[in-house]
């Protein structure tokens, strides 16, 4: 690699024969940049009072002799000094929805900027109480320091940095050429990082706001449904309510659109206990997809990790969007539905050495990011660019302050935590002693909270599935992976069905961890969706503009004979059999199940399987489905089988099955049958298999319910047969049942309450094709 000194040279004759304006190479500067940040001359400067290290971020308050004020606190290590700007009307930050794609500026940017200099440093954090700063004051940082990117400092004081720790964020990032803290069209690119930019970025960006909270909580009582009594439904802010016809136009895509009344009716009439968001962190939108005219839609892009994306506010995005989210997870508290976050805090949106300056590398690049050994370039475990420095104290308590808000703040009820094994990363390698993961265990609001890992990274060792602590649960693609290939007919054998079945032992019986350990899901919204599932063997981004490269290639996925859709009515019914199955095997696992939104009544992507910047109808849910007499049997089978897991605590089971037997009768609490009726051996589980038949034993449950009392329930007989010709299943005898009763059969399009038809034990019945029979044992 060429040295410092090499690359200045280089540079250095760039500009001078391309009549460049200035540039700072290296760390040497070299001639005056134009145009340069313009000088700020206010009519009367702030002055800043010493104030408090503590808190981080913008607080208001009273401060001496009872003067109300904001402190305001920021870790920069390495700096050399920080401004605070302080911004009065408003600029081409603009509303949250608006801005044009090239992110340029609009009617009044620069907007009356006064800087502050905070000359107090206590333990790296520079701090200072400015007086008379009230809520809905625009803000942000310009912090001096060496540019040096051979050694990872980037620091650029042209540049407006956003507070890590603003509540909430007034603009929308676009990401034009003043936006890099580098020259991005600078004519040799291999250096173009190392050749700093100094024009102004303030008009572009947008900027934190001082947001008052004094909002104790007391009226709202969390759900706190455990974790086994547990039914989760990850959805999108905006692409759950943006097509919803009963809620008000106005409303739709926003917070208050999900604490419609609308909205939530839908979720108690399905009967999910807990809304996992796609991330509501405030979020950039990457430059390619800017330069396409599309925008980041699922979020996992984050740039503010305290702040709600302000476009999906109804009410404002000057501090608005604080109370607009608080009152959604009220509304949804008292319907008796938890709010669980998906949450990016691995990378942000500043991606790599060649990515855009708009907070944390302008803050201190080394202090925040995880560097290659030559410094200059960014260690990424996660394929975005950049990997946080989770093992760094400030870094640490970032992330844990950023929980603890949304906790206590915000009143969320726990976490998805995107790419988990990158912050679980000590100095290299995936360490499940890592201070993350320590601190987590030890802190006493978040240890209390629900924690959902998905346990891999892209880096070397970063698959973990399994390997995560107690008081984790994790996304198990393995069950995703074995259910999908079950249904195509593709699995090797029937081990790996006979796990996920159960509870996924194998994974998770060890170090005190519980079944619901495993929360299992055959979609998400990586992926195809379910109807997709059965209608799709290739992926279709073709609307993505990456010329269907992005996504997985596998997909595990069966079209039923047709790619896409058709009009061939046996290929549409076979594919609606295959979701009822489908939906019928996952609620009926022991485990934690995962719906994705809109799958309970058959929604589409058209065939993509990675609709990131989908921010239309492919990404949206579409409600007229719910009344397509085609898909509403499918949400009311849905519907029904979660209330069957509420009634049944067999169905979600708060320990492992032993399989031995717990009474002179020899009846088990879990046992397996082939389809002639025997159980099966050893040499059977070894062999693929297109049935399999599943006893779950309500006579010795363990444990007791809240008033001590043992837990007992019926006894089921799960029979799920794959295969493409109908196939004789004998009903076992005694001890198991006496005779059975037919509770669901996917076989029907329509679904008959129960009682259902009943057999004795012992007889063969015909299962037709592909078809799952859950009969309760009498």
């Amino acid at each position: 690699m060429s040295s410092a000194a090499e690359q200045e040279a280089v540079a250095g004759k760039q500009a001078a024969a391309d009549g460049r304006p200035a540039v700072v190479v290296g760390g040497a500067r070299r001639e005056a940049p134009s145009p340069a940040v313009p000088a700020v001359v206010p009519a009367a400067w702030p002055t800043a009072w010493p104030g408090t290290p503590v808190p981080l971020g913008a607080r208001f308050r009273t401060g001496p002799d009872q003067v109300a004020g904001t402190n305001f606190a920021l870790w920069a290590g390495g700096a050399e000094a920080v401004d605070l700007c302080l911004f009065d009307t408003p600029d081409s930050g603009g509303s949250a929805s608006g801005g044009s794609a090239s992110g340029g500026p609009r009617s009044g940017s620069g907007g009356g900027e006064r800087r502050v200099r905070l000359t107090e440093l206590t333990h790296e954090i520079w701090h200072g109480f400015v007086p008379g700063v009230l809520p809905g004051q625009r803000y942000g940082f310009r912090v001096h320091g060496r540019w040096d990117p051979w050694t990872g400092a980037r620091w650029n004081p042209a540049k407006l940095l956003l507070d890590p720790y603003a509540r909430a964020v007034d603009g929308d990032f676009g990401l034009p050429p003043e936006v890099y803290g580098h020259v991005r069209d600078w004519p040799e690119q291999r250096v173009a990082d190392t050749v700093r930019d100094d024009r102004d970025s303030a008009p572009y960006v947008p900027k934190g706001v001082v947001v008052h909270d004094d909002d104790d909580w007391s009226d709202d009582r969390r759900p706190k449904t455990p974790w086994a009594d547990s039914v989760i439904y990850e959805l999108h802010v905006r692409g759950f309510t943006k097509l919803h016809p009963d809620i008000p136009p106005e409303l739709r895509g926003t917070y208050a659109g999900l604490a419609h009344p609308a909205a939530i009716a839908h979720l108690t009439r399905l009967g999910v206990t807990a809304v996992e968001l796609l991330p509501v962190h405030q979020f950039a939108h990457e430059s390619h997809l800017l330069e396409r005219g599309l925008r980041n839609y699922w979020g996992y892009n984050s740039v503010g990790y305290f702040a709600p994306h302000a476009a999906y506010a109804a009410s404002g995005t000057t501090g608005e969007q604080v109370g607009e989210f608080k009152r959604m997870v009220r509304a949804l508290h008292a319907a008796g539905i938890e709010v669980i976050l998906d949450v990016v805090y691995n990378h942000t949106a500043e991606a790599g050495e060649l990515g855009p300056t708009l907070s944390l590398k302008g803050i201190d690049n080394r202090g925040y990011y995880r560097l290659q050994p030559d410094a200059r370039r960014y260690a990424d475990y996660t394929g975005c660019g950049n990997t946080l420095y989770v093992v760094q104290p400030h870094v640490l308590r970032l992330i844990t302050d950023s929980l603890r808000y949304w906790v206590t703040e915000m009143g969320v009820d726990g976490f998805r935590f995107d790419l988990a094994a990158a912050l679980a990363r000590s100095m290299h390698d995936v360490d499940m002693l890592s201070p993350f993961l320590a601190v987590i265990a030890q802190d006493p609001v978040l240890r209390r909270v629900k924690l959902i890992a998905e346990p891999w990274d892209v880096g070397s060792g970063g698959y973990q599935v399994g390997a995560f602590p107690p008081l984790w649960t994790e996304w198990n693609d393995r069950y995703r992976d074995s259910v999908r290939d079950f249904w195509r007919h593709a699995l090797p054998d029937v081990r790996e069905m006979g796990y996920r079945l159960s509870g996924s032992s194998d994974l998770y019986a060890w170090g005190g961890r519980r079944p619901y350990a495993s929360v299992n899901f055959v979609t998400a919204h990586d992926g195809f969706t379910l109807r997709d599932l059965v209608s799709y063997e290739r992926k279709h981004n073709e609307a993505n503009g990456e010329g269907n490269r992005d996504g997985t290639d596998d997909n595990r996925s069966w079209n039923c004979g047709t790619e896409g859709e058709t009009d061939d009515e046996d290929v549409r019914a076979l594919r609606r059999r295959q979701l009822r199955n489908l939906l019928t095997t996952l609620l009926l696992s022991t485990g934690v199940p995962m719906l994705v939104a809109g799958d309970e009544m058959g929604r589409t992507q058209r065939g993509g399987n990675n609709a990131y910047c989908q921010d239309n109808e492919i990404g949206w849910v579409d409600w007229s489905l719910l009344h397509d007499p085609r898909w509403r049997p499918l949400f009311e089978l849905a519907s029904r089988l979660i209330a069957l897991r509420h009634r049944h605590p067999v169905l979600r089971r708060r320990a492992f099955f032993s399989g031995r037997a717990h009474s002179a009768d020899g009846l088990r609490d879990l046992a397996w049958f082939t389809a002639r009726g025997a159980e099966m051996t050893e040499r059977d589980w070894y062999a693929p298999a297109a049935t399999l038949a599943m006893y779950l034993s309500g006579r010795d449950i363990p444990g007791r319910d809240e008033r001590g009392a043992p837990i007992a329930d019926d006894s089921f007989l799960a029979v799920l047969h794959a295969g493409d010709t109908p196939v004789d299943v004998v009903l076992p005898g005694p001890p198991w049942a006496e005779r059975y009763e037919v509770v669901v059969d996917t076989g029907r399009e329509e679904q008959d309450e129960p009682p259902g038809t009943t057999y004795p034990a012992g007889v063969a019945i015909t299962v037709p094709a592909r078809t799952v029979l859950l009969l309760r044992a009498g």
